[in-house]
């Protein structure tokens, strides 16, 4: 089975309801279960997007939104939520994450500045396209453009809408 990028929308308050949750409940099942409108499956692709995005291809606050966009940080406390056995990030050795609502809209802009076709086009123009991700074959160039339009988009909505972002690898 493989492990892939998870991404959740979600308001401040179901967030507190689910650590509210775990710390009721006798064997921590915080309840988590967002709404699947809300929720973006990367695959694998946010390596792939960062090495594409490398700092010559990409000033550093553009790359750093990258980054964010798909590592979070650590300003949300979720240990609750991988916590055994309902831990969210069961096959994954690192622990959820998450952008609070001001880092996500500051995410998004930056990520709306981003040129991605253009990045991808100098990638390929300079023969890098193999250099992206172990095991694909071909050219990333539209499993990248769709990913990072789906990442793009969320993001989007998510500012649009004053929630944060919880990140995982599952």
């Amino acid at each position: 089975m493989a492990v892939t990028q998870q991404l959740a929308r979600v308001p401040a308050d179901y967030l507190a309801a689910c650590r509210r949750a775990a710390e009721q409940s006798p064997d921590g099942d915080h309840r988590w279960d967002p709404p699947s409108a809300d929720c973006l499956d990367l695959d694998w692709a946010p390596r792939m997007l960062e090495r594409a995005c490398e700092p010559t291809r990409l000033d550093a606050a553009h790359l750093e939104a990258l980054r964010r966009a798909t590592d979070g940080d650590g300003g949300i406390e979720l240990d609750f939520l991988n916590v055994g056995p309902h831990a969210i990030a069961f096959f994954s050795n690192s622990m959820p994450t998450a952008l609070d609502p001001e880092a996500v809209a500051q995410v998004s802009a930056l990520l709306g500045e981003i040129d991605m076709q253009g990045i991808l086009q100098s990638v390929r123009d300079s023969g890098g396209g193999s250099t992206l991700g172990p095991g694909f074959t071909g050219d990333p160039t539209e499993y990248l453009l769709d990913h990072f339009g789906a990442l793009r988009g969320f993001y989007a909505e998510a500012a649009r809408r004053g929630l944060a972002v919880v990140l995982w690898w599952d």
